[in-house]
């Protein structure tokens, strides 16, 4: 049952998007393919090599030029840039702070769409981000909506950054700056964030984990139920 479909789940920074889609994938046996990673690693090596991230030439030349990959991790996917770890560089304050820009340059958006369509071609995958379901994989059967308030999304990432070890700013920087992620996400002229017309809204704002991959693995059989 459920075999084979395409799975977009989209929503705001820091929703649990990716947190929920690994976990959505392992139960349905599902490859996953973690976008926002794609573009966070494609913003870490820009910065590596002192390229400006206003410089939408040299940063999607450089997008076609590095190799992402992903293995499996015991607590977490692990993300390579050109063969090296940086699942944890990747996730400092500095590339939080660039991504979006990066994120919304169009030839960047271009590369790294068809890497995503490449890996979705096959089916039976799970992908998080911020334009699965509208503009990579816009006939994908089922289409999830994450939402949280942004004080909830910056108390998750407060915490998430505790527990790995990661120096933090403060709850309510971390809010602002959220705010402000929602903010450029939302209104860049390329692949804006928005909710997909056939996708399901789901406030996690309230849901534990649990509660919200058990409310994506009912939609998940029952579509599945439907195409059968």
């Amino acid at each position: 049952m459920a075999k084979g479909l395409q799975v977009a789940i989209d929503g705001p920074a820091s929703a649990g998007k990716s947190t929920v889609a690994k976990l959505v994938a392992k139960k349905f046996n599902y490859v996953y393919c973690d976008t926002g990673a794609m573009y966070r690693t494609v913003t870490l090596a820009a910065l590596n090599k002192g390229i400006d991230v206003a410089d939408h030439e040299a940063v999607a030349a450089l997008a076609k030029e590095i190799t992402i990959s992903f293995k499996p991790g015991e607590e977490e996917q692990r993300v390579f840039l050109d063969g090296r770890e940086v699942t944890r560089d990747i996730r400092l304050p500095k590339v939080a702070e660039n991504v979006s820009a990066v994120a919304a340059i169009p030839a960047v958006r271009t590369e790294m769409t068809n890497q995503q369509r490449q890996i979705a071609a096959a089916g039976g995958i799970v992908m998080d981000g911020r334009d699965i379901g509208t503009t990579v994989l816009p006939d994908a059967p089922v289409k999830i909506f994450m939402v949280a308030t942004a004080h909830e999304r910056a108390r998750r990432r407060y915490v998430e950054n505790k527990a790995k070890g990661i120096d933090t700013v403060s709850l309510e920087e971390l809010q602002k700056a959220i705010e402000l992620r929602d903010k450029k996400d939302s209104t860049r002229k390329v692949s804006p964030l928005t909710q997909a017309p056939d996708a399901v809204r789901l406030d996690t704002t309230n849901l534990t984990i649990d509660e919200v991959v058990d409310e994506i693995s009912k939609i998940i059989k029952k579509t599945a139920d439907e195409l059968a």
